[in-house]
């Protein structure tokens, strides 16, 4: 089967709901990425962004995998890195190489604007995920921590 790998733009708003969806889905976390679908304005805003990434994979009639990356400017030096948000691929369609097809795409991406590296995490557990990572870059074990806004100590 061959896929068709592509950017999503500020014209793309349903597709990137679309794309939620199937991350909901995936994920088993509906909640999260369909109980409060963004509007028009905002999806077309923030496609339009350039540190913004989301690339899709269809079949010809469906999406049937996606990724969230975005560019990171940093300050050490004068380069940046693209962290890979979400990537899923649904699962009927795993193991057909989409997942690398979508993280190819993104190299290209990283090459055209010189991103110096493209970083993801996986969780503990998810061995699909690892197996893919571990073939394409080099493994850092690091704890991860979220921080609530606002809240002091």
């Amino acid at each position: 089967m061959t896929y068709e790998i592509r950017r999503l733009g500020p014209g793309d708003a349903d597709e990137m709901r679309q794309l939620n969806a199937l991350f909901g889905s995936v994920f088993d976390d509906p909640y999260s990425y369909t109980s409060a679908k963004p509007g028009d304005d905002y999806l077309r805003r923030v496609l339009g962004r350039d540190h913004v990434i989301a690339l899709v994979a269809s079949d010809g009639s469906q999406i049937v995998g996606g990724l969230v990356a975005y560019v990171l400017d940093k300050l050490e030096q004068e380069r940046s890195e693209i962290y890979i948000y979400d990537l899923a691929v649904v699962e009927a369609r795993r193991r057909q190489r989409i997942a690398s097809l979508l993280i190819g795409k993104l190299q290209g991406i990283a090459t055209e604007i010189g991103a110096w590296v493209i970083y993801v995490q996986a969780d503990y557990g998810d061995d699909p995920a690892i197996a893919l990572y571990e073939g394409l870059g080099t493994r850092e074990d690091v704890m991860h921590f979220d921080i609530a806004p606002g809240t002091t100590r």
